[in-house]
């Protein structure tokens, strides 16, 4: 479990090198909000060319400055991944699949402990007791 005092790894808004195309501000941005870096980019472009190309120039510059590179192993695997983008992106989605996860599990196991203490549970068991 996570015990360091500062933001948890997945938290953090990160540069994404990986999805790149100038310096990995929009790729960032558009995994740690759960939009596609494409539509940020055109965003930004519009953006830019309505709202004054300076104001986006060093917003941009001061972002790709600022915002950390996004680590390697930040998640042991793509479903991991899924799952805290989800958290970040729709979290009452996320909050609902788990407790229907719960629920599922404890309807299993209260199951699984209904045959357990069955009377045909037991008499299976010391019939198979018999023949050893």
């Amino acid at each position: 479990m996570y015990r360091h005092p500062h933001t948890p790894p997945y938290k953090k808004l990160y540069l994404d090198k990986k999805n790149a195309k100038i310096s990995g501000v929009c790729a960032g941005l558009g995994d740690y909000f759960g939009i596609k870096p494409k539509i940020l980019r055109i965003a930004a472009i519009l953006g830019s060319i309505f709202f004054g190309f300076i104001f986006f120039v060093i917003g941009y510059v001061l972002l790709a400055y600022f915002l950390d590179e996004k680590p390697e192993n930040i998640y042991e695997s793509k479903k991991e991944s899924d799952f805290w983008n989800s958290v970040r992106t729709e979290p009452s989605n996320t909050v609902r699949d788990i407790r229907y996860k719960f629920r599922d599990i404890e309807r299993r196991l209260r199951a699984a402990e209904a045959h357990v203490t069955s009377p045909q549970y037991n008499l299976s068991r010391e019939i198979d007791n018999l023949d050893k």
